[in-house]
C-alpha cells in the first residue's frame, strides 16, 4: 500500500469503514503530521530549547460523534487487533498486560487522560484510521495520540485553546497510561508545526516562535532513511537508561552544591567544567551524556540563526555535529542508522545526517541539496542492502516536505 495523498487517504478510510461496519459517512478527518527535530535531540527530558518542523507522512483518521457511549476504532495499521471497542470511563487499568501488545492502548489511555484531567466525555466516536509515517525516529505515537485526543474532544464538542494543554496530555498518555518515558519534543513539533516554518519552543516561559527559513534555504530537501528495523519502544530502550542516567548527574549534582534543576541548566563553561571535574573518575559516563547536552546547546543558536538566514551549509554541518555528539558521546545510536548516516556522509551534497528520534532503532535523517537527493537514494540502494542484508526488502528513503502538523478536513467522506 501506497497512499501518498489526502485523496488516496479519504478513499482508504471510506473502504475501510464499509468493510468493517463503520459509519463514517459524512464524518470530519483529523490529519496530524509527522516530525524531524533540528535540535536538541533528546533535549526535552533535559530542559532544553527545541527546534523542529512537520513532515508530510500522516496520520489520516475519520471519526463521527455515533450517539452512544462507545468508543469504536479500527486501524488499518494493526489489523489483527480488530475493531477496538469500549465503553467510555471503562478502560483496563494503567501500564496493565491487557495493553501491552496492542495498538488499543492509545484509545485507551486517551479515554484514561482525558476523564483524569476533568474532561467530561459524552459521545461515543466511531472511527478509522491509517498512517504512512514509519516506526521510528519520526514520531508516530504522538501523532497517533494528538490525533485521538483532538478528534475526542471535537466529537464531544469541546474546545481547549490552550494548546500545550493538549501537548500535556498527550505526554500523560504515553507516560502515565502507556508507560512510555517520552518527553514533549514530538507532540509540541507536531501540534505547533507550520507549512514552511521552524518551530522554537523556550521551556523556561513555555513559548513557542516561528522561525522562517531565509532566502536560499529552499533548495535544501529533508530526507528519512528508514532503516526497516522494529524499534521496540521507549520503554525498552535505551532511551530509558539515558533518560535515567541524566536524572542521576543532576541528584548528583545537586547533592555536591551545584544549583541546577536539569542538564540544560549548565551552559556555563566554568560550571560545565566543574561538574566533569567532580564526577569524571567515579561517572565518566555521565559526563559523556552532559558533553553531548552542553555542546548540543551551544551549537543550537548557530542552527537557529543559520535557519533565520538561510545558511544551509551550517544548518547541516550543526545537524551533523549533532549526530556524532549523539553517536559518541550520548551512545544512543544503532549499526543500522549508523549505516545509512555513512553512507549519507559521502554524498555531495549531503549537508548533514543522523539518528533521528528515541535511538537504538529507526529512522536516521539527513538534510540534502535538492540536486542530491536522487544520489543520495542511488547509494543506499546499493550499499545499504550489503551492509545490513536482513533489511535489504524493508528500507526506505522519504523524501519529506515541511508542513502544517494538524489540519482537519470537512465532509470529504
Amino acid at each position: 500500500m501506497n497512499i501518498m495523498n489526502d485523496q488516496q487517504a479519504f478513499a482508504h478510510l471510506k473502504q475501510l469503514a464499509n468493510s468493517k461496519g463503520i459509519d463514517v459517512l459524512g464524518a470530519k478527518v483529523c490529519r496530524t503530521s509527522s516530525r524531524f527535530c533540528l535540535g536538541v535531540e533528546h533535549g526535552d527530558y533535559n530542559g532544553t530549547e527545541l527546534f523542529g518542523v512537520g513532515t508530510d507522512r500522516f496520520i489520516w483518521m475519520a471519526y463521527k460523534p455515533n450517539g452512544t457511549n462507545t468508543m469504536r476504532y479500527y486501524s488499518a495499521n494493526f489489523p489483527d487487533d480488530g475493531v477496538v471497542e469500549f465503553e467510555i470511563g471503562k478502560t483496563p487499568p494503567p501500564q496493565s498486560a491487557d495493553v501491552h501488545d496492542t495498538w488499543a492502548r492509545f484509545p485507551y489511555g486517551t479515554d484514561h487522560i482525558l476523564a483524569r484531567e476533568g474532561y467530561t466525555l459524552t459521545q461515543g466516536v466511531d472511527a478509522v484510521l491509517y498512517g504512512n509515517i514509519p516506526g521510528g525516529g519520526m514520531s508516530r505515537s504522538a501523532s497517533l495520540t494528538l490525533n485521538l485526543i483532538l478528534s475526542t474532544l471535537d466529537a464531544n464538542g469541546v474546545t481547549e485553546k490552550d494548546r500545550l494543554k493538549i501537548v500535556d496530555m498527550a505526554q500523560m498518555v504515553e507516560n502515565d497510561y502507556i508507560g512510555s518515558p517520552c518527553g514533549k519534543l514530538d507532540q509540541i513539533m507536531i501540534l505547533f508545526a507550520k507549512e514552511g516554518m521552524g518551530t522554537h519552543y523556550n521551556p523556561k516561559d513555555r513559548t513557542i516562535d516561528y522561525v522562517p527559513l531565509g532566502t536560499g534555504g529552499q533548495d535544501m530537501r529533508v530526507v528519512v532513511m528508514d532503516t526497516g528495523t522494529d524499534r521496540p519502544g521507549l520503554d525498552k530502550s535505551t532511551y530509558k537508561v539515558r533518560r535515567a542516567q541524566c536524572e542521576e548527574l543532576v541528584k548528583l549534582s545537586q547533592s555536591n552544591g551545584f544549583e541546577i534543576s536539569c542538564l540544560a541548566d549548565v551552559k556555563d563553561q566554568k560550571i560545565y567544567g566543574q561538574i566533569c571535574s567532580k564526577f569524571e573518575t567515579s561517572h565518566p559516563e555521565l559526563c559523556m551524556r552532559l558533553k553531548y547536552i552542553f555542546e548540543a546547546q551551544h551549537r543550537f543558536y548557530q542552527m537557529l540563526d543559520a535557519w533565520k538566514a538561510g545558511d544551509v551549509k551550517t544548518v547541516g554541518r550543526v545537524f551533523r555535529e549533532d549526530g556524532l555528539g549523539l553517536r559518541d558521546d550520548y551512545v544512543i545510536s544503532g549499526p543500522e542508522l549508523e549505516a545509512m548516516c555513512d553512507i549519507a556522509r559521502t554524498i555531495p551534497g549531503v549537508l548533514g545526517e543522523r539518528m533521528l528520534g528515541g535511538g537504538d532503532k529507526g529512522a536516521s535523517g539527513a538534510l540534502v541539496e535538492s540536486t542530491s537527493v536522487e544520489n543520495l537514494k542511488h547509494a543506499i540502494d546499493t550499499q545499504y542492502p550489503k551492509l545490513m542484508p536482513n533489511y535489504a526488502d524493508k528500507y526506505a528513503v522519504h523524501t519529506c516536505k515541511i508542513v502544517n502538523g494538524i489540519k482537519i478536513f470537512e465532509k470529504v467522506l
